[in-house]
């Protein structure tokens, strides 16, 4: 069992790694979720087209998942007020930060960015530290 969710995992891994190369390559672009998600908003729609569909390719590849047989979790724990503010902190962390996870996480270290590492080793001692208050404390 947990080979097989180590095999998931390192696919999975694989094909994040290879759809930010796709865009970097074609697009000139990284592949920063929070970024491309802002200028999808504040992009005239010739120049943002591939945003939409980038964020399209998001929501679609679950459903696609589980039309191909695999699980999707019935629920996501937590109550909507915990998940909305959730979203609000992340999305103003990413501001402040000038990205997110996977833009400095994915291309920022693959680009060997020291701003990147200090970013996400930020980013993950931030959630370590989050998820123990929240599992352990409260």
């Amino acid at each position: 069992m947990q080979t097989d969710l180590f095999v998931q995992a390192f696919l999975g891994g694989m094909l994040i790694g290879a759809g930010a190369l796709v865009l970097m390559l074609f697009n000139g672009r990284i592949a920063g979720i929070s970024g491309i998600t802002a200028s999808a908003f504040t992009t005239k729609v010739q120049e943002g087209g591939w945003r939409w569909a980038f964020l399209a390719g998001l929501i679609v590849a679950p459903l696609i998942t589980a039309t191909l047989g695999y699980e999707l979790p019935d629920r996501i724990p937590g109550s909507l007020l915990t998940l909305t503010a959730a979203g609000i902190l992340v999305g103003a962390g990413t501001r402040l930060g000038s990205g997110c996870t996977s833009g400095h996480g994915i291309c920022g270290l693959s680009r060997l960015s020291f701003r990147s590492l200090i970013a996400t080793l930020l980013f993950m001692g931030s959630a370590i530290v989050t998820v123990s208050l929240v599992r352990y404390v409260f």
